[in-house]
């Protein structure tokens, strides 16, 4: 049932009209002044506010203001016995829905509430609607407020447009598929499917039939014909995710495909066409395979013509409002949910090793345990992982303070020296990926 706070200091008609709207249906909670109202409204997040003008301690265009403040698109019935056409317009601007003179009948009131939820259930399928397709046109998270990352979506839209190859690169829960359903649904075949395989979810014996598929009897429990991924991309886009899993006889077969845009169904001598666009994402350091015989050199060059490495939440960190504002639509979380300034600056200064995926996780965690409608920095329960011990010295930080940009910039430089200027083995040293390295050069304009 969708619940109403009903707000009045006349305790007879409050008891009435509780009495009418839960005959009708709704779930009731009741308030006899407009402090005690404002507080009950804060702990029960109503779908829909009655509220009297006349309420002794406030008044009822005090308790509209407070709440549209806090939820702006909470719907707010006015009911006065003291009505006018001033007061009315004063309501109707300051957000009520309605504005209701006594006495009235219960079937005003009814009809009234049920026109005030269905808008607001209305504003909600449309809120939902927009998010889904954010979601799948790969527009979610991905506004941002840092220069590098706005670079890289520069990067990603420009070659949108084109059929080349892209890598995405970058760590776990950093949005590597949300950046390839983006560039999908900027290209011209947008309107072509987007599949999505990831490659590390699916055993090594079965991995060949879920990329070119089978057909039936081609081995035991197949049962009928697939016809695979490739094939169900065909004029639209492939998303290969952790494609630095794929075993070394893989990499030789999907090399194929891509090369002669044909695929074999597994026990089929029949080829069929594809005509598909590749994008595939890794959190290893392919490079860095490919160095080591690990991962095939020439499959490394195809996948790779557009390379693009998403930074760590972390090297963003002024995305992070945006972003929980962000998860706390897309977890439909009741309405004056938000999280304090001194919340968000724990947050913020979070180091979040699991990236975006993390942060939402965490969002959604505190809307679930949330003390009230306010999120603060004690309900965060934040923890570090564990670091590994390392061999050095610690820094003594003097007491004019130091910079950490200087001190990562330092380190880097030393890698290479010591390194003979080999970027992977650089890389190596520091206990990154090369594709990392990579970035921080480009990020601190060293060679």
């Amino acid at each position: 049932m969708e619940r109403i706070l009903l707000i009045d200091d006349d305790k007879n008609l409050l008891r009435v009209t509780e009495y009418n709207l839960k005959a009708a249906g709704f779930d009731v909670a009741t308030a006899a002044s407009g402090q005690k109202g404002l507080t009950l409204f804060r702990s029960t997040f109503p779908d829909l506010v009655i509220t009297d003008v006349k309420l002794g301690d406030l008044n009822g265009l005090e308790v509209l203001a407070a709440i549209k403040q806090e939820a702006p698109d909470m719907p707010v019935i006015i009911i006065t016995a003291f009505g006018s056409i001033d007061m009315a317009v004063t309501a109707m601007k300051q957000g009520a829905f309605n504005f209701i003179t006594k006495p009235f009948d219960r079937d005003t009131l009814r009809l009234a509430c049920t026109k005030a939820l269905e808008m607001a259930r209305l504003k909600t399928q449309n809120l939902r609607l927009f998010e889904e397709v954010n979601r799948l046109t790969g527009a979610q998270g991905m506004e941002t407020a840092n220069s590098a990352m706005q670079e890289l979506l520069d990067t990603a839209l420009t070659v949108a447009d084109s059929e080349a190859t892209v890598l995405v690169t970058g760590e776990s829960g950093t949005g590597k598929e949300v950046l390839a359903r983006l560039i999908h649904q900027r290209s011209r075949r947008q309107a072509g499917p987007f599949v999505a395989v990831n490659c590390a979810a699916i055993p090594e014996t079965l991995i060949e039939s879920e990329l070119f598929g089978h057909v039936k009897g081609a081995f035991t429990g197949a049962t009928a014909t697939r016809k695979g991924r490739f094939l169900a991309a065909h004029n639209g886009t492939l998303f290969l995710d952790e494609i630095g899993e794929l075993k070394m006889d893989m990499q030789a077969k999907l090399l194929r495909v891509l090369q002669e845009r044909e695929v074999e169904p597994v026990g089929s001598e029949k080829r069929h066409r594809i005509d598909i666009r590749v994008i595939s994402a890794s959190n290893k350091d392919l490079a860095g395979l490919t160095a080591s015989k690990k991962f095939r050199e020439d499959l490394y060059y195809r996948l790779s013509v557009v390379p693009l490495h998403l930074p760590p939440l972390r090297e963003r960190r002024e995305d992070i409002p945006a972003l929980i504002q962000h998860f706390l639509r897309k977890l439909d979380a009741p309405v004056g949910i938000k999280f304090s300034s001194a919340a968000i600056q724990t947050l913020a200064r979070h180091t979040w090793p699991g990236n975006i995926r993390e942060l939402q996780n965490t969002v959604e965690r505190c809307v679930i345990l949330r003390k009230g409608s306010v999120i603060e920095a004690t309900d965060l329960n934040l923890a570090e992982p564990p670091q590994a011990s390392d061999r050095y010295q610690a820094l003594d930080i003097p007491d004019e303070g130091l910079s950490l940009e200087a001190v990562e910039r330092s380190l880097i430089q030393s890698a290479l020296a010591k390194s003979g200027g080999n970027r992977t083995q650089a890389a190596r040293l520091l206990k990154i990926p090369r594709h990392v390295l990579i970035y921080r050069l480009k990020k601190y304009n060293t060679q």
